[in-house]
Order: C-alpha cells, then structure tokens, then sequence
C-alpha cells in the first residue's frame, strides 16, 4: 500500500513523512514548497511539486505511485490571514480537498485521512472538547477545516471511502532541530521571538475565569500528532474490504496550560526572564479550550507521549537552529 500525502513537506507534514516511513509505510510526497522544504522529507521519499488545485498533476501522481490512501495536509492556517483572505483560504482548504477528493475517487482510491483543527469548535463552554460538541466556527480558517469534514463525510457515504478527520489541538515542538516550526504565529515561537529580540513575551488578557487569569489550552508534541497519523493509517490499511471506517477525532492530551504555565516552562528551559507584559484580550479567544482524547485512546489505542517540558525543549532547540 502507498499513501499520498499531500503537504508533506511542512512543519507537521515532515513530522508525519518520517513517522510513517519509520513505521514501514510507502508514502509519496505532494507540496508545493510554499511553507515546506524538500530537505524536510527522508532518503528516498518521491516529491511530486505542485499544488492540490491541480488535477492532471494529482491523477499522474496516484497512477504512477500506485496510490491506495490519501493522507491530506496541505491546507493555509493562519487565522489571521483566513479573515483578511477568505476567498483565497475557501478557494486552497476547500476546492484544494475538493479536487483531491474528486482525482482519489476516479482513481479508485478509497481510504482518507483528513488534517482538521480543533479550530471547528470556537468557543466551547465545556471543561473537555469531545467530538460531540457543539461545532461553531469563529473564523474562515475553522469554517474551511468543518466545511472539508462535510465534504468528506459526504463522499465517504456517496463513494464508500473509509476516512478519518483528524481535530489537531495546539501543536508545539519537534522531533529534530531542522523539523522545527518556521512560524511565529503560536504562543511558544511568539514568546521566543520576543525573548531573543529583548522583548517581554505577550499575555492577551489575564481576567479570565481561570485559576491565574489567563487562557487554558491543550498543547501537544508534534511528534504525537505525527504517531497519531500512523495510528490513523494503520485502522484504514487493516480495514476489511467492503467496511468503511468513519472516523472524526481529537489529537490532544486531555489536559490544559494556562499561558502564565507555558510561560514558566519556557522559563525553566531557557533560562530568559519571560515576565510578561499584559495587553488587551483578542476578540473571539475562549478561556479554556481542552480535548478530550478519550475516543481516539479507544479507537486507534493512541495516547500523547510528551509533556510540556520536551515540546518547550525541543521548539527552542528548533529556534536557535533556525536563528543561531
């Protein structure tokens, strides 16, 4: 069996690339380079350059690498640049994973596994983010990610593919110095940029209802996000003939960090002064937002590995390699 990925060349992509090529997979690469690096992909990795809104080049790519599943990352992430650029994140998030879904389906490809963002959900007001809570976007990027989890819910049924969404959480760390995260738009790579420009790193809003003000997230080890795409592989490979697997699941680790927390860590591992300067709150950002990762635990015998202290470790790893 050989798996597509597309955006296999990024920060999460090449996380994902190495894993499953450790794990014995035959993948072949699409990406077009525009957030991702060519080196980023192991010895003998095929990369196909180009883009998912090409169709010609998607059917030569699943013909000539004999394709049986698609792994789909390729996706632009900013939820900034999605509310600046709406009709660019729906014409490359959804007609991007319209079109790979329509070149899978002609080639006879039938097992799916879809990068999706806990994005989905907004504002929820529970403890732990299950997949059964209430979905509400607040922003074009998470309406593109829910709106490609319709869309491939709808062909699942109508094509009788076997498919996994997967709801991402907040991704942080590396495996390896050069996988490190080239962006700065996440709270750790923020606070480091700060820190090694002289800066005090940022705190938006610290009165929310939580213990020490500031907001809860659930931060995971892009390495757990990469095993959790293995997991995912796995199901659909062993899947029986003629029995779809339909799969929506968080990847998270069931417990939050508080900024002010994240900050001490960061603290800890690189031995800056990260007192904060507080600023006004962001329109739309939740007090608590943490998954529930009890579904995937029981569906793919998946749990997170890292705690707080190897992500810190490793991202900074990563950002003095990138700026040394």
């Amino acid at each position: 069996m050989t798996w597509l990925i597309t955006g296999g060349a990024g920060y999460i992509g090449g996380h994902v690339v190495r894993e499953l090529v450790a794990a014995g997979e035959s993948v072949v690469v699409l990406d077009d380079l525009s957030s991702g690096a060519a080196a980023h992909l192991p010895p003998g990795v095929p990369l196909v350059s180009g883009t998912t809104l090409d169709r010609p080049l998607l059917d030569a790519a699943l013909a000539g690498h004999g394709v049986t599943g698609v792994l789909h990352l390729a996706a632009k992430k900013q939820v900034g640049e999605s509310v600046e650029q709406p009709l660019r994140y729906y014409h490359e998030n959804v007609e991007g994973l319209r079109t790979v879904l329509a070149a899978a389906v002609d080639a006879g490809v039938r097992r799916v596994v879809l990068s999706s963002s806990a994005a989905v959900y907004g504002m929820p007001d529970v403890d732990l983010v299950d997949e059964k809570t209430p979905c509400a976007p607040m922003n074009p990027y998470g309406e593109t990610k829910l709106a490609g989890e319709w869309l491939l819910n709808a062909c699942a049924a109508a094509y009788g593919l076997s498919a996994v969404s997967l709801r991402y959480f907040n991704v942080a760390g590396a495996a390896a110095p050069e996988l490190s995260d080239p962006g700065a738009a996440n709270l750790v790579p923020l606070a480091f940029q700060r820190l090694t420009a002289g800066l005090p790193p940022l705190i938006y809003g610290d009165d929310y209802p939580t213990p020490d003000g500031t907001c809860i997230r659930d931060y995971i080890h892009v390495s757990d996000v990469a095993s959790a795409h293995v997991a995912a592989v796995r199901r659909l490979n062993a899947a029986p003939s003629g029995e779809p697997v339909g799969l929506t699941l968080n990847i998270g680790t069931g417990r939050g960090a508080s900024v002010r927390e994240m900050l001490a860590e960061i603290a800890e591992v690189t031995g800056l002064d990260t007192a904060p300067e507080v600023t006004p709150r962001r329109a739309g950002d939740p007090a608590r937002v943490v998954a529930s990762a009890e579904l995937i635990r029981r569906e793919l015998g998946w749990s997170a590995e890292h705690d707080l202290r190897s992500m810190v470790s490793s991202a900074w790893a990563g950002w003095q390699h990138r700026h040394p």
